[in-house]
Formats: C-alpha cells, sequence, structure tokens
C-alpha cells in the first residue's frame, strides 16, 4: 500500500477522534445505576423538556429568517440588496452567550429600555409587565440571532443553483412570484434549508454559555453542574452519553440533507432566474425584514458592547488582560496547528488510498463537530486522568518521584478536545481544495521520484495553501469562541478571554465583560467576511461553489 505510515496516522487520528465517544460510553455504563436512577427522577425529564423547547424554537426562527432574508437577497432587488447580502451573514461573528450578555444589560430592569420605559410613564417597577430576558424564550432569541446564517448561507446558495428553466415553467402555467416560491424554490432548496436547520439545532444543544447565564438547565449545564458542583462524575457521564446519542442522530440528519443538497443540479445549460425588481410596500418590507436580523443580530448589539465597554473599568491593556489574551492566542495558535495538520493527514491519505478504510477515518474524523464541547471534554478527562495517575503511582514506586498530571494538568488535553471538535472545519476546508487537483498532478509527481510526502510537501501544499490558509483561520477563531470544553479543561489559572466573560457576567459584572466579549466579536468576523468574499467569488453552480459552502456549514456560532 503506497503510503503506509501515512494511512498509521491518519488511522491514529481517527482513533484520538473516536476516543471521547467511547470514553464516555464507557464511564456511563460503570457508573453507578443509581445516580442513573436519580437523575431519571429528579433533573431529566426537565434536562430533556427544555433542550427540546430551545431546539423547536430556534429551528423555527432560523428557518422563518434564513429562507426569507435568502430568498430575498437572491431572487428580488430592492435598494440595499447587495450590502445585505453580506451584512445579513455578520451575526456569524457574536458567540450567542456575548449576545445574551449585551441584551441582559439593554432589556433587564435596570437597563436603558426600562428605566425609560419608568421616565416616559411615571410607573413604578411593579406597575408594569416586561418579558423577562432570562428565559427559555429569550435564550432562544439571542441563539437565532447568532444561528440564522447557517441557513440564510445554506438557503441562498441552493436558490443561486437554481435554474430559471423551473420558474419560469411555473409562471407560464399561471403562478405569481409568490406562487413559484412554494411550488418551485422553496421544495428545490429544502435539503439545503434542513441542513442548515439542523446545524443551527446542533449548535444549541451543545450551548453552554448562553443557558447557563441565563439560569437554563439543559443537558450542557447539566453535564457541568454534575463533574463541577457535585463532583459526580458518573452523573456527567450518563448525561453526556444521553447528548451524544441525540448529537450523532442529528449529524446523521445533517449528512443526509446535505448529500441530498448536492445531488441537485442545474443542468448543462444552467441560467440564473432574472431577479424581480420590488415597488410600493413590498420594496418597504424587504428592507425592512432584511434589515432587522442584521439591526438586532449585529449592529445594535455591537453598540452595547462598545457603550457598556467604555464605561467599564477592564483595561484591555493591563498585565492581567495581556494574559488573557496572550493565553487565548496560544491555545488558538497550538489548535489550529494541530487540527489542520491532522486534517491534512486524514484528507491526503484518502485521496491517496482511496478505500473503506480512509473513508472511514474521514467520516469518524468529522463527528466531533456534532458533539457538544462539554461531551468531548469529559469524554477525554476520564481517560487521560486514569493515565496520569497509572504513570504518577508507577513513577513513586519505581522512581520514587511524582510526575504530577502530565496530560490533564497542562494544554496538551485541552488542544486534543479543540482538535476533535473542530476537525470537520479543517477537513471540509483542505478538501474543497484538494478535488481542484487533477489526479493527474499526482501521477506527474510520482512519476518524477517524489514519495507521497515529498508530493504532499512540494506539489499540493504550495497550491492549496488558500484552503490550508482558511482552515487555520476558522479553527484558530473557533478556539478563541469554544467556551464549555475550556471551562472545563483548562489548567489552573490559565483563562482565556471567553472564560474572562463567562466569569464576569456570572458575577453580573456585565460591562466588565463587555471588553473582552467585544475582542472575541472582532476577530470572529474575520471568518465571515472570508466566507462572504468566497461565495462572491464562485455565485455560479460547480464543486468550488458546494466546498464553500460546507466550509461555511462548520463556522460555529
Amino acid at each position: 500500500m503506497a503510503g503506509k505510515p501515512l494511512t498509521v496516522a491518519a488511522l491514529t487520528v481517527a482513533g484520538l477522534c473516536l476516543l471521547p465517544m467511547v470514553a464516555v460510553a464507557v464511564a456511563a455504563s460503570l457508573g453507578s445505576l443509581d445516580t442513573l436512577s436519580h437523575l431519571a427522577d429528579t433533573v431529566l425529564l426537565r434536562y430533556t423538556l427544555t433542550t427540546l423547547a430551545l431546539m423547536v424554537l430556534v429551528a423555527v426562527f432560523t428557518a422563518v429568517i434564513g429562507v426569507s432574508t435568502a430568498w430575498l437577497v437572491t431572487m428580488t432587488r430592492f435598494p440595499g440588496v447587495r450590502l445585505f447580502e453580506v451584512a445579513l451573514a455578520l451575526p456569524f461573528a457574536f458567540p450567542a452567550y456575548v449576545m445574551g450578555y449585551a441584551y441582559t444589560d439593554f432589556l433587564d430592569h435596570p437597563g436603558a429600555v426600562q428605566t425609560a420605559l419608568r421616565a416616559v410613564t411615571g410607573w413604578g417597577p411593579r406597575d408594569y409587565w416586561f418579558p423577562e430576558v432570562r428565559s427559555v424564550g429569550g435564550a432562544a432569541i439571542m441563539l437565532t440571532l447568532v444561528l440564522y446564517p447557517y441557513v440564510y448561507l445554506l438557503a441562498r446558495a441552493a436558490f443561486m443553483q437554481e435554474s430559471a428553466t423551473a420558474n419560469l415553467a411555473a409562471r407560464a402555467l399561471g403562478r405569481g412570484p409568490w406562487g413559484a416560491f412554494w411550488t418551485i424554490s422553496l421544495p428545490m432548496a429544502r435539503p439545503a434549508i434542513a441542513g442548515g436547520v439542523l446545524l443551527a439545532v446542533m449548535e444549541t444543544i451543545a450551548d453552554f454559555g448562553t443557558v447557563s447565564y441565563f439560569g437554563i438547565q439543559t443537558f450542557a449545564t447539566g453535564i457541568y453542574t454534575s463533574w463541577f458542583s457535585l463532583a459526580d462524575r458518573g452523573g456527567a457521564a450518563q448525561l453526556a452519553l444521553c447528548l451524544l446519542i441525540f448529537a450523532l442522530f442529528l449529524a446523521i440528519l445533517e449528512r443526509t440533507q446535505r448529500g441530498a443538497a448536492r445531488s441537485h443540479g442545474a443542468g448543462k445549460r444552467f441560467e440564473r432566474s432574472p431577479p424581480a425588481e420590488l415597488h410600493g410596500w413590498a420594496r418597504f418590507g424587504a428592507i425592512l425584514l432584511c434589515g432587522g436580523p442584521v439591526f438586532f443580530g449585529f449592529v445594535l448589539p455591537l453598540i452595547l458592547l462598545f457603550e457598556m465597554g467604555i464605561g467599564s473599568e477592564q483595561d484591555l491593556f493591563s498585565d492581567r488582560y495581556l494574559g488573557f489574551i496572550r493565553n487565548s492566542i496560544t491555545l488558538a495558535g497550538v489548535a489550529s496547528l494541530a487540527t489542520v495538520t491532522a486534517a491534512v493527514l486524514i484528507a491526503f491519505n484518502q485521496r491517496l488510498n482511496p478505500g473503506r478504510l480512509a473513508m472511514g477515518a474521514a467520516h469518524i474524523g468529522r463527528i466531533g463537530y456534532s458533539v457538544p464541547g462539554g461531551v468531548i471534554a469529559v469524554g477525554l478527562l476520564v481517560p487521560f486522568a486514569l493515565l496520569d495517575n497509572w504513570i504518577d503511582a508507577r513513577a513513586e514506586a519505581w522512581f520514587g518521584i511524582s510526575t504530577g498530571l502530565i496530560f490533564t494538568g497542562t494544554i496538551t488535553v485541552l488542544v486534543m478536545a479543540y482538535m476533535v471538535r473542530f476537525m470537520a472545519a479543517a477537513l471540509n476546508s483542505f478538501e474543497g481544495g484538494l478535488t481542484t487537483i487533477h489526479p493527474n498532478v499526482d501521477a506527474v509527481a510520482r512519476t518524477l521520484g517524489q514519495s507521497p510526502m515529498g508530493m504532499l510537501w512540494r506539489v499540493h501544499l504550495p497550491i492549496l495553501r488558500p484552503s490550508v490558509l482558511t482552515a487555520l483561520l476558522i479553527v484558530f477563531v473557533d478556539v478563541m469562541k469554544e467556551l464549555p470544553a475550556t471551562l472545563i479543561m483548562r489548567p489552573f489559572n490559565f483563562d482565556t478571554l471567553a472564560v474572562q466573560a463567562h466569569r464576569l457576567a456570572a458575577d453580573e459584572r456585565l460591562a466588565g465583560a463587555a471588553v473582552p466579549s467585544l475582542v472575541i466579536v472582532a476577530v470572529g468576523l474575520l471568518p465571515v467576511i472570508l466566507v462572504c468574499r468566497m461565495l462572491a467569488r464562485h455565485p455560479t453552480p460547480g464543486r468550488s461553489n458546494a466546498a464553500r459552502i460546507e466550509e461555511t456549514s462548520m463556522l460555529p456560532s
């Protein structure tokens, strides 16, 4: 077999990606049945109902906002449509927990909205009713504002790939613009829309920062509470296994929908449907519908964070904050290099040695994106804590020295968790570029005496530099935002910007939380702008566009 060391390396990476899931299943099975019974009698039903309620609300809201805005900017023309094409993706830059911090400060009882309401009406605190932002509905809105771009970008790409033929036939048979949308455009884009909604739902069940801050009990908060507050490792593993099973079920649905989305082509003769010019109230409604998500999902929270940050006592250039930034950049840099290197090994092995083994390694590598960070953290801490204790005991018995926590006491296992969680993003980006290199290039390189690794280093990587840099950037930003795994697995006194924002918000110091949150948002804008530019360069159907769509679908909120 060509490139046998490469195959071994790819399978090793795939094994590491599979380890947390196996460890969670084993730890859960070894846990006491009394723990499981206690969970079922006390919190399991509440966790399930709350998580399901969030999923349903986010699925409905993201579908409505994402599909309607995607159709308007693709199929119609109105003032500002070119601006909205990019602006509608900008809320991707906000982690949902940062959005929650901004709106809580704005809408809570001492916030600007209720303060102005009392000043205008003269009401007292008990004289009126105001919606509670820290609720399941409030969390659903926060998650919707940052997750609807999943649906928007995938639906927009699907609408852009639709040929005018079907729409013209519907119009010739008497259908109006809205009739053609409901009977032609929407059914043809259904797989892409369903894929986007499922991605948003998976991010919802994985969210920890928003639900934790809002005091909502879901599986994600239950895992953290069981692990730290109750010191119940078995209970945490059993909750993690429940969440893992459901996440993998959603992942299978998402992959099925994405495969269906790629199977629809426009035909050999492709012609885009001419966009319809909107007038009067229709034009005003389109501007309002597209402007609402941009204003409430990006402009307003950005203004609120700036206002909160200016009034806070947090000094971004103090030694303490420079330490947070240094820790965040260190983790993000090391994790992005490790993740992209592992993704290159898996993808290149699949190209060099096509077969079930290589394909299986690639599929296993992608599992992590559907698994919440808290589940991965539990799954890695269990085996590596045992390994640390075993090494320490052997060193003490044989040499009379204590090795301490070699893996779990450093960033090593945390970087592994990031690699497992974000491997899919790096794989999709690199594979999207790899498909553009003709197999004859490989044959020529081998004829000229290049070894497999020489061909990768001297031929493929120089050609695929943009794809590699894209993968590095996306993983870097993902790690900067990641909260649950960082909270659970970070070494002592090794805090990041995300952890600092969460800690300040938990202490109700929202003005202080705005400062690290702004830095996270600023970094998060980079991949959003990059993805929008890629989609703008490839507006027509083709393999390159499909690759960009997959990159977009891996951007977490």
